[in-house]
């Protein structure tokens, strides 16, 4: 055994390894206390972790799903209202709206005609209407009525089958390309293509099945059929001589989309006859306009997700310096001792420190498990999608350190300040 080196004290100071195996011994020794310690952390963080995951996969949801599959990349599409609307509505705009001259087909050429040659267009109709078939009962489905560039814009692909003509659409064939629901319910056991569905009695020959579009919010996206614009269909869809739903353009990108957009506001203003005072009564909608409203409501959602469940984590801190204070009044005797052997302040501020800390780190560590498990959960028994943000991860470990160091720090200083001898006196 080495013989201390006279004039010098033992080293007494705890390395940082050695005060985290002590505070977890400390953990382990006293297994409820440490349990009610991590409680108010872990409750904190796994709120905070499961509600952000919720806002993360709407918004992602919102981008890349409903956004993105109602309205093509780099479009702009022109209607008598907006046909994607996130923010207020009132009783007022409502009434605007529907005071609006409707969309006709002789605004077609007028707006498309001076289009860049880059850019592609198409026109349609749209409306809920019943079909039939011999082999199921009729159904309401979404019908499209269409001319232009609609599936490619769309990026619509035929899985059997195919896609409509130049000349079907020019002169209004009696044909039809149809969603995968429409294909299941109408064609159950026999395949689809060369078969006719009946549309107010008239039979339509199904060419094609497009690829499967998945659902949103729980609502199926596969429900449909397109036709071409000219054939009978679209007078069931506006019943208003040559009124139309919408004029959609696509330019190869967002700077060519921007002038396209201006150029087409310049033109209906012209054919509406619209003083340079009023107001726009028509609606350019973008999948860029769509998605800033919803921007801008995560942005408090997220604020709101990280501040309400920081209340849980304040009552963590401070359920943590309670019971760091009352470590601290039953290890008198312990701190006592350590100091006699030549501990300082220091360290003995360090093992308290690190104690409080690693309770707070392994509480926020368990929440996070926790609000995963509760994120998972809430996309399996709801509609609701969700996705697990990283920085939400590093931020509630962060948090659970910070938290464990700010609430130690007072109960640590208490510790560190004792005095060795009324320490050692102490039963």
């Amino acid at each position: 055994m080495a013989a201390a080196i006279p004039g010098r004290q033992p080293d007494n100071r705890v390395p940082i390894f050695e005060a985290l195996r002590m505070a977890l011994e400390q953990i382990r020794v006293q297994k409820l206390k440490s349990f009610f310690t991590l409680l108010g952390v872990t409750i904190g963080v796994m709120f905070l972790i499961a509600v952000v995951s919720v806002v993360e996969g709407m918004g992602n949801y919102m981008e890349h799903d409903l956004v993105g599959k109602i309205m093509a990349v780099h479009t702009v599409e022109l209607r008598t209202r907006p046909d994607f609307n996130l923010g207020d509505v009132d009783d007022a705009m409502i009434a605007d709206w529907r005071r609006r001259p409707r969309l006709t087909e002789e605004d077609l050429h007028p707006v498309v005609d001076g289009l860049p040659p880059s850019t592609r267009w198409y026109m349609m109709s749209e409306d809920q209407i019943t079909i039939e078939s011999p082999f199921a009962r009729p159904r309401k489905v979404l019908t499209f009525a269409v001319t232009g560039d609609y599936f490619t814009i769309k990026s619509l692909g035929v899985v059997s089958g195919r896609e409509f003509t130049n000349q079907e659409l020019e002169s209004g064939s009696l044909v039809v390309v149809i969603g995968q629901d429409v294909k299941n319910h109408f064609f159950p056991t026999v395949d689809p293509i060369g078969r006719s569905l009946r549309v107010a009695g008239v039979p339509y020959e199904v060419v094609g099945v497009a690829e499967k579009q998945g659902s949103t919010l729980g609502f199926s996206l596969d429900k449909f059929i397109i036709a071409p614009y000219r054939a009978p269909i679209h007078r069931l869809l506006n019943r208003d001589r040559g009124v139309i739903d919408a004029i959609v353009v696509q330019a190869p990108d967002d700077q060519i989309l921007t002038d396209v957009q201006e150029q087409m506001r310049q033109i209906m203003r012209v054919r509406h006859k619209l003083h340079p005072s009023q107001s726009d009564n028509f609606s350019l909608n973008t999948p860029a306009a769509a998605l800033a409203t919803w921007q801008s409501i995560q942005k408090y959602l997220v604020i709101a997700a990280i501040v309400l469940p920081a209340i849980g984590l304040v009552v963590g801190a401070i359920v943590i310096m309670n019971i760091m204070l009352v470590a601290v009044a039953e290890r008198t005797r312990e701190i006592g001792i350590r100091k006699s052997l030549g501990a300082r302040r220091g360290d003995i501020l360090v093992q308290f420190l690190f104690e409080a800390a690693t309770l707070s780190t392994l509480g926020a560590a368990t929440g996070v498990g926790l609000g995963i498990i509760v994120a998972q959960v809430v996309t399996k028994v709801t509609p609701m999608p969700v996705s697990i943000a990283p920085w939400s991860v590093w931020l509630s470990v962060g948090l659970g350190t910070v938290i464990g160091i700010v609430s130690g720090v007072y109960p640590a200083t208490r510790a560190a300040r004792l005095d060795p001898i009324a320490a050692l006196r102490q039963e």
